[in-house]
This record gives structure tokens, sequence and C-alpha cells, in this order.
């Protein structure tokens, strides 16, 4: 399970992964660190980039998944979590610019969106309670930006997995989830991760309101579920003639 820093790619001499590592790394570069005319706001694409860059504290890993399953990829992305939880941080190193990515050569581009996005919502939930964000990247993603909806942000040449610190902006995708009972899970994830720790108090309160309203909308379809199951029970007890 190698990973390689940005500055370790650039000494690398021959390696057969060397291609897609050196793509993907100019594309974080020349993607993810720069400014974007369809983005939506000013400033780069992905604003901790050019500071993760600056750190080396962004890592890749070359996952070749010919023979494993999808199953066997979860469970290698999931030690990944592992390991990205269990290294140690640098003097210089803020935790919020540590970031793996873990890129997928043999992923065929239609196999992608079913593969690579099955695997990221699998995890998605036990990596946000471990207080991470796990995004998927491919050619196929229609993702929209959060400031321009007909921008696609999680679009990269090689499909990828990228782990990497919850921070307070992600409450956008921690509430948009249709399913009240993820989205509860998400939020007390959350909310737990930064607990009195919040810098902007917006954030805490919309994190407050938006798990009311998971609760409140939880408790209405359990409500709608019991009375369609008692409904039942009565027609089978007193069958209509």
């Amino acid at each position: 399970m190698q990973l390689y820093t940005t500055r370790e790619i650039e000494q690398l001499q021959q390696h057969e992964d060397l291609p897609c590592l050196i793509e993907i790394m100019e594309w974080v570069k020349n993607f993810l660190g720069k400014p974007h005319p369809n983005l939506g706001r000013p400033g780069v694409v992905c604003p901790f980039v050019p500071y993760s860059l600056k750190s080396n504290s962004i890592h890749l890993a070359v996952i070749h998944t010919k023979d494993l399953y999808r199953e066997q990829l979860e469970e290698v992305v999931g030690r990944y979590r592992d390991i990205f939880l269990g290294m140690e941080l640098k003097e210089h190193e803020l935790a919020i610019n540590k970031a793996f990515l873990l890129i997928f050569p043999d992923i065929h581009i239609e196999e992608a969106s079913k593969l690579i996005d099955s695997v990221q919502q699998k995890l998605k939930p036990l990596f946000v309670e471990s207080g991470l964000m796990i995004g998927e990247f491919h050619k196929r993603n229609d993702s929209p930006g959060l400031h321009n909806p007909n921008f696609r942000p999680l679009r990269s040449p090689i499909p990828l997995l990228a782990i990497r610190f919850m921070v307070e902006a992600d409450l956008p995708f921690l509430e948009s989830p249709a399913d009240p009972r993820l989205r509860i899970r998400y939020l007390e994830a959350y909310l737990n991760c930064f607990d009195h720790k919040f810098t902007d108090e917006t954030k805490f309160k919309n994190a407050h309101h938006a798990l009311a309203l998971a609760k409140e909308q939880l408790k209405q379809e359990n409500l709608v579920s019991s009375c369609i199951y008692s409904s039942s029970r009565s027609n089978e007890v007193y069958p209509q003639s």
C-alpha cells in the first residue's frame, strides 16, 4: 500500500505507475489548484490544494483492481482510512491540508460511475463518523458545483477516491441526502466532530436546524408507515366483503 507525496513523484525515475501518478498530480496542480471561469466564485477550485502542495501533504496511491471484487475494493479503501487516521502530522502540516488520492487506473470509464460511486456511497457513513470526507472523481461525474450548477468539479482524468479531514464548509454535502436516517447520521457526526470548536456560528445553527428537520421528517415517515401497517392489519382481521 505505497503512498507517494507530490515531491516524491517528481523524483521517481522509473515506475510502472508513474504515468498515472504524474497525470493526477498535474490535474491537481492545474485544475484543483487553479481558478476556473465556470467555478462561480473567486479563488481556486479547491481552496486547500495550494497549501497542501506547499506543505507536501497530498499523498497518492495507485490501486489495481483487475482481480478485486467490489467488497474487496471497499476493504482496501477502508484500510487507507485507517492509515490516514494513524498518520502523524508534521509540525508544519495542518490537518486540513492532508489528503489521500487513491487512483484506480484499471477501472474503465463506463464502469467508473457504478463502481467508484457505489464504493463511495457505501463507505461514506463510516468515513464521516470518523471525522473524514471521501469524494468520488471520474470523467462521468455529473455532481454540480456549489456556486454554479453547470460546473463539474468532481471530474478527473482517471477514476479516484479522495480522503481528507472534514471541515465546517462540508455542511452542504452532509445535509443533502434524501434519506432522513442518513442525513441524521451525517449531521450528528458533523456536530460531534466540531463540538464547541465551530468558527462559523451560522454553520453551527444551520446544522442544528437541518438536524431538527431531518428528525421531524423521519418522525412523520414513521407515523405514516405505522398508519399504513395498522390499516393493513385491520383489513386482514376484518376483511371487506
